[in-house]
């Protein structure tokens, strides 16, 4: 006899991964427009993943890396956060600026230029937009996302975000995993959704998953 709760798991995982393979999609799309490249994204990985294991799973809690953090409002209220590994970031920054033949990434001298931060933190808002125009389309929810906020720190100081918000509601966080790739490099992206207590039973039951 199968459980009750894990065909419900099974279900809420079936449809946070279709969530994550149309927003996969249309960001691709979206951002081959504005990077003026061909852009392809590999099918997310999404699970459920332990507070615990988030630090590991981004190399520890001393890596440098790259958070950009989206508020949503509307119908859900919280945030997306969208974690780059430093030399993804650098990478990703490069190309929209323009400077794909510049200099290789240095993790001695791991600075971001003005440029750079302003490229990426656009970038966050195409591609957190189109994962939210997902959810907006599976749910007939309206969700609004707010201006990227952008902090390079270590692991251990971004993610604390995280647990803080999502800690409200349980002991893990939904995770998304996806590469992306242009004609030079395969780059990274670590997503997490964190709705606050109120928007995560309001996803759920917009989704016919309670």
């Amino acid at each position: 006899m199968i459980d009750e709760r894990d065909q419900n798991e099974s279900q809420r995982m079936d449809v946070f991964k279709e969530i994550g393979n149309i927003g996969a999609g249309n960001a691709a799309t979206a951002m081959a427009s504005v990077l003026n490249t061909e852009i392809r994204m590999e099918t997310p990985t999404v699970q459920f993943v332990p507070f615990n294991d988030i630090v590991n799973i981004l190399n520890g809690p001393e890596t440098l890396v790259v958070g950009l953090l989206v508020g949503m409002s509307g119908d859900l209220n919280g945030s997306i956060m969208l974690v780059l590994e430093m030399g993804d970031a650098y990478e990703m920054a490069r190309t929209a600026t323009g400077q794909r033949n510049g200099p290789p990434f240095d993790p001695r001298n791991p600075a971001l230029s003005a440029l750079e931060q302003s490229a990426l933190e656009e970038l966050a808002n195409i591609i957190v937009g189109t994962y939210l125009s997902a959810i907006c389309t599976m749910t007939g929810l309206t969700v609004r996302p707010a201006v990227p906020q952008m902090a390079i720190d270590m692991v251990g100081a971004i993610m604390s975000i995280v647990a803080i918000e999502y800690g409200k509601i349980g002991d893990s966080v939904l995770f998304l995993k996806t590469r992306f790739t242009d004609v030079n490099k395969a780059m990274t992206g670590h997503f997490f959704l964190i709705p606050d207590f109120d928007s995560y039973h309001v996803l759920i039951r917009s989704l016919r998953l309670d």
